[in-house]
């Protein structure tokens, strides 16, 4: 898989940015993954967990207030007033 560069940005600044290879998210019409190569778009997002699948084959979980994700062909970035790894 194809890696893109991924941000996370809250109230309290970026809380990760790198190269991933897929987030999912829940947006408000359902469940979304975003891959390398996805169109660009924007949806809002609900409360529910985030998925950050890394380059180093790890999968990071975290807890999502809502937000909005933003899809460009440069970048994804992930917009949220809470936002907090489970780890």
């Amino acid at each position: 898989m194809k890696p893109f560069r991924f941000s996370v940005t809250s109230p309290d600044g970026t809380l990760f940015s790198g190269e991933i290879y897929q987030v999912s998210v829940r947006a408000v019409d359902g469940e979304l993954a975003v891959l390398a190569g996805h169109i660009p778009m924007m949806t809002a997002l609900v409360p529910a967990e985030c998925r950050v699948y890394q380059t180093d084959g790890t999968m990071r979980r975290a807890q999502l207030g809502g937000g909005i994700l933003s899809v460009t062909p440069e970048e994804v970035s992930l917009l949220s007033s809470e936002f907090s790894w489970k780890e």
